[in-house]
């Protein structure tokens, strides 16, 4: 039914439960389309991307690939190289999306960047549907949306952004982490359960949106996940 949108992520899906439809746009991420689409991401995020999480990490007997890693790319060549239709396919996906939630009697949403950060704010998307929340996470500071309503964002911590964190807590953003384990609060702020929806457009001002380790990032040294051992030890 969709070109671009998916609502298939299980994480998204528990935002049901909260009268929203989440609908989102999974890009290849890195340089995998053989164009960067997350220009601040770092070793630890990279090693740890959740764009081999689920089925899209699911590779037949000697396959690096897959149907789902294969769309992700079509629609990030389509992005760098066909930007008038996908701009196009996009807003049809949007406005579909918004009448199936509205079927559903459910309030939708829409992240664009699942698993890339590019700046959504500079497509025009945001103007023509001023009344549909979005929100994405991103590593980027200095991003103008504070002119746009409709749009959330949510910094994302990770290894050696340490300064960019700080000043986008002073900035007024809430800052999502990886753990190994949830602690009540890190760094004077309280720490929220972020795996329990994907909502973060929801979540109180002033928070930091945890999230527990998966996959590949159990096992990070880089800094990427922090550690409740080393911050006991602190």
């Amino acid at each position: 039914m969709f070109t671009l949108l998916s609502t298939a992520n299980p994480k998204i899906q528990k935002g049901t439960a909260k009268g929203y439809l989440s609908f989102i746009l999974h890009l290849a991420p890195a340089t995998l389309s053989g164009k960067e689409t997350c220009p601040k991401r770092t070793a630890g995020c990279t090693a740890a991307c959740l764009n081999t999480a689920g089925r899209g990490g699911m590779f037949k007997r000697g396959e690096t690939t897959n149907t789902i890693q294969k769309a992700r790319i079509r629609k990030t060549k389509m992005y760098f190289d066909e930007r008038d239709a996908f701009m196009a396919a996009l807003e049809k996906d949007i406005a579909k999306g918004i009448k199936m939630a509205s079927k559903l009697g459910l309030t939708p949403v829409f992240r664009l960047n699942g698993t890339s950060d590019l700046s959504v704010e500079k497509w025009g998307i945001l103007e023509k549907f001023p009344t549909v929340q979005f929100y994405d996470y991103t590593k980027v500071l200095g991003r103008k949306v504070a002119q746009y309503s409709n749009y959330h964002l949510t910094f994302s911590a990770a290894d050696g952004n340490d300064a960019d964190v700080a000043r986008a807590i002073a900035q007024g953003y809430n800052i999502a982490m990886v753990f190994d384990k949830l602690p009540e609060a890190y760094m004077g702020l309280p720490v929220i359960n972020a795996d329990e929806d994907d909502l973060r457009f929801l979540d109180p001002k002033g928070s930091i949106a945890g999230l527990k380790a998966k996959g590949k990032a159990k096992k990070d040294t880089t800094g990427f996940v922090k550690r409740t051992i080393m911050m006991a030890v602190a």
